[in-house]
Formats: C-alpha cells, sequence, structure tokens
C-alpha cells in the first residue's frame, strides 16, 4: 500500500538528506504524476515542475496542461511549460522516441538554469513490467532484464516499487485530481499491447504476479550489481595493459572465459552482437572492427579497444586549468559534456581553503578525498570500486584539484566536504 511515510523510506534508501536536495518533476497530468506531484509537496520538498504539451490529443492535451498548471498555481509551485510546434521537426515515424528526446532536452535545460539537483519521473511497478518483458523479447541480457533504474544519472524514480492500482487508491483516498490519457487505451504501440493483452492474462495466472515480479526483479538487480563487479574484476586479470584512451586483452584468456562473461565485456565497449563477438575472437592479426565509440584491432593475441579519435577530441591532456569568472568555474564544452554521461552537479568551493588556479585531471596512485555523505576519507580506487564503475568508466572520470593537489571532489559524484561551503555569495561555484 502506498502511503507518505513509505514514499518517504524509499527516498531514504538512496539519497542522503533528501530534505536538501532540489527537485525537477516530470508532471503530465496523469495520476502517476499527480500522485507524485503530491507526495513530494506533502513532503515539504523544495521543487519544480515541469509539463510538456505535444498537441498530439488536440483539447485533452490542453487540458492535461491546465491541470498541471492550476495545480502549480494553488500550490505556489514554479511551472515550466513546453509547447511542441512545427519548429520540432516530428517525424513520421518512432514518435514515442523523438518525443523522449525532446522531454529529456527541455527537462535538462530547466536544470541546469534553475540549479536543480535531481530529476523526478513517475515511473511505477506496472511500468517496470512491460519494460521487463520488451526487454526479455529483445534477448538483452541481464541488463535489460533489470529493467528500469530507481536512481540512475541524476534521475530517480521513487514509485517503481508501487503498482498502479497502489498509486490510484491514494490517488482516492487524498482526492487528488488527475486526467486519463485515452490514446493508452489503444494497442498501436508495443507497450499498449502489453498493457492490455499480455499482463491481464499473466494476473489470471496469479493475482499476485505483480507482488513476486517485484521480488524478482530486485533479485535480477542484486544479481547484476555482482556480475558487473565481476566483470570489472575480470577486466583487470584479462588486461595487458591499459592507458586513458586504450585497453588491451588477452584475446586467448578472454576466449576462456564463460560466454556470460564475454558478451558482458564486449557490451562494454559497444559490441553486443552474437555473431560479431565470435568473428572477433576468430578474427586474424590486422583484423578491425568498429562499435559506436571504439576501434577494436586484432594483434596476434592481443584485442585493442581504442576510443575513436572524434570521441576522444581533445582529452589527452593531463590535466586542464579552469578560468574563474565572477566566482564561476568554467569547464571546457568537451570536458562537461563527459561529465554529464555520468551525472549533473551543483558544488560550491571555499574560496580561502584551496589555492587557486583550480584544475582537472585524472586519478593518480594513492588518491584520497572526504566525500560529502561519509564518514572519514576514501582512496579515490576505492569510491571507484564502490560505485561500481567499470573500467572504461575509471578513465573517464575527472578529479576537481587545486594547485597544491589537493583533491575537491569527484565529478559528478561527490565533493570533498573540507573544501564545500553552502553560501553560493561566498564561495566558487561550480555547476554541471
Amino acid at each position: 500500500m502506498l502511503t507518505l511515510l513509505k514514499f518517504q523510506n524509499v527516498l531514504k534508501q538512496f539519497l542522503i538528506q533528501p530534505q536538501q536536495k532540489t527537485y525537477l518533476l516530470a508532471v503530465s497530468g496523469g495520476v502517476d504524476s499527480m500522485v507524485l506531484a503530491e507526495l513530494f509537496r506533502l513532503s515539504g520538498f523544495d521543487f519544480q515542475v515541469a509539463h510538456i504539451n505535444y498537441h498530439l490529443r488536440e483539447e485533452d492535451s490542453n487540458l492535461d496542461q491546465k491541470l498541471v498548471s492550476d495545480f502549480c498555481e494553488r500550490h505556489q509551485i514554479p511551472f515550466h511549460l513546453y509547447e511542441i510546434s512545427e519548429n520540432d521537426k516530428q517525424p513520421e515515424h518512432s514518435i514515442q522516441n523523438w518525443a523522449r528526446e525532446v522531454r529529456y532536452r527541455f527537462f535538462r535545460d530547466i536544470q541546469k538554469n534553475q540549479k536543480l539537483d535531481i530529476l523526478v519521473t513517475a515511473h511505477h511497478l506496472n511500468d517496470q513490467l512491460e519494460t521487463f518483458i520488451i526487454n526479455l523479447s529483445k534477448a538483452s541480457g541481464i541488463r535489460g532484464l533489470s529493467g528500469i533504474p530507481q536512481n540512475e544519472n541524476g534521475i530517480i524514480r521513487p514509485l517503481l516499487d508501487f503498482s498502479k492500482d497502489e498509486i490510484y487508491n491514494f490517488a482516492k483516498e487524498n482526492q487528488i485530481e488527475f486526467r486519463e490519457d485515452k490514446s493508452n487505451q489503444k494497442t498501436d504501440y508495443l507497450r499498449n499491447k502489453i498493457r492490455h493483452n499480455i499482463v491481464p492474462e499473466l494476473k489470471k495466472i496469479n493475482p499476485d504476479f505483480l507482488v513476486n515480479f517485484s521480488k524478482s526483479i530486485s533479485y535480477i538487480n542484486q544479481a547484476k550489481d555482482f556480475i558487473d563487479e565481476s566483470v570489472s574484476e575480470k577486466i583487470d586479470l584479462l588486461k595487458i595493459s591499459s592507458s586513458e584512451n586504450q585497453l588491451i586483452i588477452d584475446k586467448r584468456k578472454l576466449s576462456q572465459q564463460s560466454e556470460l562473461i564475454r558478451y558482458e565485456i564486449f557490451k562494454q565497449f559497444g559490441f553486443n552482437d552474437d555473431n560479431e563477438m565470435n568473428k572477433i575472437l576468430k578474427a586474424q592479426t590486422g583484423s578491425c572492427f568498429l562499435s559506436s565509440e571504439f576501434q577494436l584491432i586484432i594483434n596476434r593475441n592481443e584485442l585493442i579497444f581504442n576510443e575513436k579519435l572524434e570521441v576522444r577530441s581533445e582529452k589527452s591532456e593531463d590535466s586542464i586549468i579552469l578560468e574563474i569568472v565572477e566566482n564561476k568555474i568554467t569547464i571546457p564544452e568537451y570536458i562537461k559534456n563527459e561529465i554529464i554521461a555520468f551525472g549533473n552537479c551543483f558544488w560550491i568551493i571555499d574560496a580561502e581553503k584551496v589555492q587557486l588556479p583550480l584544475k582537472l585531471r585524472k586519478k593518480q596512485e594513492g588518491d584520497l578525498f572526504f566525500p560529502i555523505g561519509m564518514i572519514g576519507k576514501k582512496k579515490i580506487s576505492k569510491f571507484f570500486k564502490d560505485e561500481k564503475l567499470s573500467i572504461l568508466a575509471k578513465q573517464k572520470i575527472w578529479l576537481l584539484c587545486d594547485k597544491k593537489d589537493n583533491v575537491l571532489g569527484v565529478l559528478p559524484f561527490r565533493q570533498d566536504r573540507r573544501f564545500a561551503l553552502y553560501d553560493n555569495a561566498a564561495g566558487l561555484i561550480l555547476k554541471i
């Protein structure tokens, strides 16, 4: 049963001091998003609301917008609206993917302009089940079967543990106004077909199907975390050498690993087709394979993974001196784009405790820091392991340091509490 207390406990499970965060809620006007907004309001959290009017359902789209804007006006909540126009170049096909790109670009722009820490969406347990079935049909591996992440890359989904029925009941008990999207009743899209044709049959087989599925998805996620950690350890054992933009793996040793390990390793480099993986392992010296970000060269018993030059850009620098303009720390765009792939951050550095200039650099042997929200100090290498970062991800992480090489934080994950400040006017601001 969904209650305010259960909701707040969910947030506490994966957020340190959730009441001190600032949130952007994606609110469509449906029952799930309106319940989400009310839960945040009742919890007294600092949040703003974003709504997109796609104008796909004529007057219904406008009524959805009015419901959300009236809720925000009534409770004095900042409201952000984006209306789709002809300038958005709506495609004839793949409308769902296009709509997703548009809304997430809109959300990120608001977060950046309003300095909001976390994006919140209203995905629930039924959405999780539908995603699981879709990914099951695609043979997407354990990562796909683990479903929608509850907390990843600055996006949280606190309703994932609750079913649609629980959300409806909460709305009814608390007299929360919402609107039904009539297009959800159609079966034009795969997700709707699963929702209306497959899920009801599963519930007929077992009335507790959703409850059991929730437990199963939890076990799958634990298995995924275990596999991720094992794969990272396996890569360390299989690697011949590594640098920032290159990793060389022993081909013979990799061939001796289980099919699962081989699949998970290749997938980290963008090679996830079974036929292509077999070709790579059988390929002769000089053969070359390409993924979206990597070039793989076969050299006798070596698999040489090189980051593509166009992806690598100017990232060969060992350290980058940062400019500070009006107390704002400026980061080059190509570095910022790399950091954003892991999430967003808003840090305030105590100018009196650091020695300028500030710089970005990669991890060095023995680096440690005192992360906010944790007790004591921690080696950067241990922090990477706890975050379950792959060997490639580790190579892409930047550290913010001062002239004396003090680590001020691991971007964008954690700031060092020794150099943190909470007064915008008196500190150096880093916003990503």
